[in-house]
Formats: structure tokens, sequence, C-alpha cells
């Protein structure tokens, strides 16, 4: 194995291209991928690799090998018709016959080692009918026939379904691994390094907060020419109601109070779609989901002017700020159409302790006062971070310098391989190939 060549043969965006240079410290030789924007972002990054924009089809990988060793494949094909995110929508046979090319290009340039990515659902892949949607009794079955023709090259196999949180990245991202070889090596299973709690001997998961750019908390929600949509100020007050008044620890940066909300259909009528910044971020998407919510929280001295909270709202307050429309903005979108409110109405309760008509928050045995309620849409810069690249890993530009849209860096980091785990299989199985 020592000396062969290294092939990422869905290389997109670059995450398992970065995650195998980590472990090796050497450069991948051959990178493949179909997409012209993603070779551009694959290039910048990792110009000593070989980078071919063809189809995974129909590239012919054995001229570019020449005969030489190949030693490692890694392949993560597109996994979106695999995954329950899509939902009750038809499936494209077209993709989802795509790790085929693996077995493929594996039966012409023999890997000693092939490492495949994708969503834990394609253990379920199996046909279609002629709708394009999955036959129930066929589920898996198609999974079956290529691990067994995999095996037919000469491929020992494991598979898992491994959370990129325990290996350290600040994502709860979950994918199917699988490590296929025919050199006689054992396949080693990566040892998780962190846990939701920090038990075990290991660190405690990665908060997403820390990768958020705090200097940059958007505009407030109440002095925008264009008011946000109903929908995403339901999400905001559901959210602040969850992640910030009835928690006893809500996350604070800054004398800020943050929380994520998520642009996904609630489960629930009166849900609340989002998460905490002290846990690791879910899984990122090739569409930008997820906005950043801060309070701004004042310290709060009951001595000042103030109203109880059935008596018709007004100013309550000469401190700079809204919190006045604070306490009207969630009396109108906490709890769902059947508890909205007019803003001239009195105010309802939303703990069971009265308020003084201010929205308050207890932090550390302290009372704090909300102010106000900043909302933006998480940066390219940020999910990037949060997806496991480091700071330094380049999104906005090609190696010419040319700008790449900021719509095509989140779907590259959305649809790349999270660089701790493609690191953390490799350094497990692939350690001979290591640059010394």
């Amino acid at each position: 194995m020592k000396d062969g060549l290294i092939i990422d043969c869905f290389c997109g965006g670059g995450g398992a291209t970065e995650g195998i240079e980590e472990a090796l410290g050497r450069a991948v030789d051959i990178g493949v991928n179909h997409d012209k924007e993603a070779i551009r972002l694959h290039m910048v990054n990792h110009p000593e690799t070989l980078h071919l924009t063809e189809d995974i089809f129909t590239v012919d990988l054995e001229k570019y090998v020449a005969g030489r060793h190949v030693a490692l494949m890694w392949a993560s094909p597109d996994c979106t018709q695999f995954s329950k995110a899509k939902g009750g929508k038809p499936r494209e046979h077209g993709i989802r016959i795509l790790p085929w090319a693996v077995h493929m290009h594996a039966s012409k340039i023999k890997p000693d080692v092939v490492i495949m990515e994708n969503v834990e659902e394609i253990q379920s892949w199996g046909d279609l009918d002629e709708n394009g949607y999955p036959i129930e009794e066929k589920k898996g079955k198609e999974y079956e026939r290529f691990m067994k023709a995999m095996h037919d090259l000469g491929y020992e196999y494991k598979s898992w379904e491994l959370v990129a949180a325990d290996f350290g990245a600040p994502t709860t991202r979950k994918r199917w691994y699988a490590v296929f070889r025919m050199d006689g090596e054992d396949i080693v299973r990566p040892d998780e390094t962190h846990s939701e709690t920090g038990d075990l001997f290991r660190k405690k998961w990665v908060e997403c907060g820390d990768y958020i750019d705090w200097s940059d908390l958007g505009k407030s929600i109440f002095d925008r020419k264009k008011p946000l949509a109903e929908k995403t100020q339901k999400r905001i007050a559901r959210g602040l109601v969850k992640y910030v008044i009835d928690n006893p620890h809500p996350y604070v940066a800054n004398d800020k109070a943050g929380f994520l909300i998520q642009y996904h259909s609630e489960t629930t009528k009166n849900g609340a779609r989002g998460q905490e910044l002290n846990k690791p971020i879910k899984t990122l998407d090739t569409q930008n989901r997820y906005g950043l919510v801060t309070a701004w929280i004042t310290k709060f001295y009951k001595t000042g002017t103030g109203q109880m909270l059935n008596k018709p709202l007004h100013t309550i307050t000469t401190s700079p700020g809204h919190f006045g429309l604070v306490t009207a903005f969630l009396t109108r979108y906490y709890g769902g159409e059947s508890h909205a409110v007019g803003l001239d109405k009195p105010v309802g309760t939303f703990t069971t302790r009265e308020r003084f008509g201010l929205v308050t928050c207890e932090i550390d045995s302290e009372t704090y006062a909300i102010s106000d309620i900043r909302m933006r849409m998480l940066e390219p810069e940020e999910m990037k971070q949060m997806q496991g690249f480091p700071k330094e890993y380049i999104i906005d530009h090609d190696i010419d310098g040319r700008p790449i849209s900021r719509k095509e860096q989140v779907a590259k980091i959305g649809n790349s391989v999270v660089p701790a785990m493609a690191k953390a299989i490799v350094k497990a199985n692939c350690m001979v190939l290591a640059r010394s």
C-alpha cells in the first residue's frame, strides 16, 4: 500500500480531501467531480491535486493512473436520492446508481482500500417502481447486491454509522461509512474522541456557538423596511421562549442570549424548530436554513417604571431599546394563531409568574430584561467551520481570484464530507501512506 496513489472520486468542495491530507500530511493525487464550481473550490485549496471535471461514469481513471499502484480511493456518491430528507418525492434512478461507478473503477484500477460515505439510508437501497418510488419489498436488495459485488472483487469490508460530533467536529451529522480492503490488513473502526456529556474519558462535544461571528448580529427585527415573514416571526418567538426565557441556562455571549432557528417545516403546530448554540450544529444541507437570533439583555431592577401584564401595553422604560415591542411581539407570535392579539390588547403571560410588562429571563440567578431581538442568516464562513473545515479554508474565491457565489459556497459546504470523519477513518486504516 505504501507510496500508492490517492484518489477522491467525488471530491466536491474538498471535505474528504482535506481530512485525508490532515491525516497523512500529503496531497490527494487525483480529484474527480462533474461540477465545475466544485472543482474551482477544490482547486484553490488543493492545488497539488490533478483535477478532472468529468462524469464519474465516463472518466477514464485507468488513463490517469497509467499503470501505477492505487493505494486509496475515497468515494462519496450523491446521497440526496437515498436520504430521508427527500421525503415522499420520487427518486431519480440515475443518481441512485452512482455507487456502481465506484465498483466499476475499483474493478479496473484495484485500489488497496476503498472508503465510501453516504447517508445511512443507503442501506435500504432497492429498486424503484415506474413512478420513481421505492418498492417496499425490494428495500435493501440493491445495497446487498452492491456489497456482494465489491466482495466478489476481492474486498473484505466493514461499515458503521458514525456521528461527526463524536470525532470532534461541531456538527451532529450522521453518516454511513464503509471500508473495503483487499490488501489483507485489518479494517479498523475509528475510536470516538468526544461525547455529548464528556464522559467515558472523552471530551465534550464542540459547541457550534464557538464559530459565530459575534461582531455581526444582524438587524433588529423591529426596524426593518420590509417586515420578516409571518412564519419567520413565529419561529423566532417560539425559539425565544424555548431557548432563552424558559431555558435555565441560555447561551450567552457578549451580553447577548443567542440561539438558532431552522427554516424547515415545524413538526408540531407550536413547535420551535431550532437549537441551542452550546451544542454541535445539526446537519447542514445545500441551502442555508439556519438563522441566528440574539436577544439583547439588560440587568433588570424592579424599582423602575413598570406595569403588570394584565394592563394594556405602553412605553414602560426610558432605557434604550425595544422593551415594549419585545413584549408585544411575543404576545402576538408565541403560541400559534389562536393566541395572536393586537398590540393594543392586554399582554398575556409567557411563564408562570408576572413580569411587570417586561420580557425577562434568568441567567445565573440574576434577572435580565430583553430589550431587543436581532436576526440574520448564518454566514458561509460560519457554516464552513461548523462543518469542520479549518478557518483558513478558502470558499469565497477560486485559484484565479474570481469570486464564488454565496449560493455555491453554501451548497458545497452542505454537500461536503466532514473533514474530521475522513481524517479519523484514514488514520485508523491507512497510516502507512503518511508522509514521513
